[in-house]
């Protein structure tokens, strides 16, 4: 069995263990976190850094950055991105110091052929809420998505096959949307009306996704040239 089937069996697997439903309510949020990665290559080889930041909620007061910086040595294989990128996830994550209630991840969560974005993956594995912020669109078995209206809070959903994959939503007026998922522990409306509130008029980005990836551009640039 080549390492494309061990992943995508793995997957299948933990298919069975994806909640949909909520495990937390708005009103006993109190953090909230952005999680982001950004590659880079030295010669021949390729390293990686994930950012975490962690934001009281719902001032959006910044409490915790924390961040990791490796060498990558899983291949990339279309639909199994989360093996190459949970290794750095789950090393941050144990660096936190403040409990988080809800993770915003910068990639898909269920919006996925098998369900199983890093949002979803990752949500499992800690056992958290967990919601996908993708800013481009992964088609799956060729279905195109449907452009929601131009105002502030619109939306389509992501139907594919009869079943609800994620959402199109437009953060503001007249702005690229992005694309909602669900990653574990939350349901789709819950996870649109936490998106919704952290959206500023500084961006149509989620506020901790934004942070997270200008993070991850901070870190690169420290890095790169340096790595060993």
């Amino acid at each position: 069995m080549n390492i494309e089937d061990i992943f995508i069996n793995k997957q299948l697997e933990l298919m069975q263990e994806i909640d949909l439903q909520n495990a937390v309510s708005i009103s006993a949020i109190h953090r909230i976190a952005g999680v982001d990665l950004a590659y880079w290559k030295e010669g021949e080889d390729e390293y990686a850094n994930c950012c975490i930041v962690v934001f009281e909620f719902p001032s959006l007061k910044i409490v915790e950055e924390k961040y990791t910086v490796k060498k990558v040595d899983v291949p990339y294989i279309p639909g199994c991105l989360a093996f190459r990128e949970l290794p750095l996830f789950e090393e941050v994550y144990s660096l936190l110091e403040n409990d988080v209630d809800v993770f915003f991840f910068d990639g898909n969560g269920y919006l996925h052929p098998r369900h199983m974005g890093l949002a979803t993956h990752a949500g499992i594995l800690i056992n958290k809420p967990t919601i996908g912020i993708a800013k481009s669109y992964f088609k799956i078995n060729d279905v195109d998505f449907t452009m929601p209206a131009s105002g502030a809070g619109a939306y389509t959903d992501i139907i594919i096959d009869g079943e609800t994959y994620g959402r199109v939503l437009r953060t503001a007026e007249n702005v690229k949307p992005i694309f909602l998922s669900i990653g574990n522990k939350i349901d789709l409306d819950t996870a649109m009306e936490l998106t919704n509130m952290v959206i500023t008029k500084d961006s149509h980005i989620p506020v901790p996704t934004r942070m997270a990836d200008l993070m991850t551009h901070k870190v690169r640039k420290e890095y790169q040239g340096v790595s060993n």
